[in-house]
């Protein structure tokens, strides 16, 4: 029988090896761990633990990289069709199309990769299973809420942990949901702020697994 500690790894390990693929190999395979990923399990390595996880939160830095290259995209696109910048032109080249879709795949490979690490905090149990985070993106008209529930809740376990009202959950998924507007507005461009807003919520997540005050000793007040 498998130790905490070992189902613990794991779940990471299928969480690396999917993120090479697509959003629906990845949910695949978070349904088949559902049992573990969905609730909270404990850590044996007790504050020691909670670091290592922190190491586990999502490469944003790979998004950024992304969104770039997708921009750049857009712009030689542009350059070569003209009638894309003025509507007239509705299917988009396929190196912009595959740009694009795997750009947003990665964004939703982040947000799972976060709630696994959330799912795995000791003595927590995060109300948002990481299938949860990703799938209900895809529900019609509710994905809107959603683009401003998850973070919400994010932000709570941040305060939970810190023990102050540190991140106000308001604003952390009103933050989510205008950059998702805007990404629909700006096109490629957009997408660099959805990838900001991971970042923002990857430094509170870390701050909140150091424990109360946060890795840097932070006391601003609520954001």
């Amino acid at each position: 029988m498998l130790s905490a500690e070992g189902e613990c790894e794991e779940d990471f390990l299928d969480l690396r090896l999917t993120q090479g693929g697509v959003a629906v190999t990845l949910v695949a395979l978070d349904l088949g761990n559902r049992s573990r990923v969905g609730t909270s399990v404990g850590s044996p390595f007790g504050g020691e633990g909670q670091q290592q996880l922190s190491k586990q939160l999502p490469r944003v830095w790979i998004g950024y990289l992304l969104s770039l290259a997708t921009l750049a995209a857009m712009i030689v696109a542009v350059e070569k069709h003209p009638e894309l910048a003025s509507g007239e032109l509705v299917v988009p080249p396929l190196y912009l199309f595959l740009a694009g879709f795997v750009t947003l795949v990665y964004w939703l490979v982040c947000v799972h990769r976060m709630h696994v690490v959330l799912a795995h905090v000791p003595e927590w149990k995060h109300p948002v299973s990481p299938v949860r985070a990703v799938g209900f993106h895809f529900i019609p008209i509710y994905s809107l809420y959603w683009l401003y529930k998850w973070p919400g809740e994010v932000a709570r376990f941040v305060n939970s942990k810190l023990g102050r009202p540190a991140l106000n959950p308001a604003k952390a998924g009103l933050f989510v949901f205008v950059s998702y507007a805007a990404c629909l507005v700006l096109g490629p461009g957009g997408l660099l702020l959805l990838f900001v807003c991971l970042a923002y919520l990857n430094e509170w997540i870390r701050r909140a697994l150091a424990g109360p005050g946060g890795s840097r000793g932070d006391s601003r007040t609520p954001a």
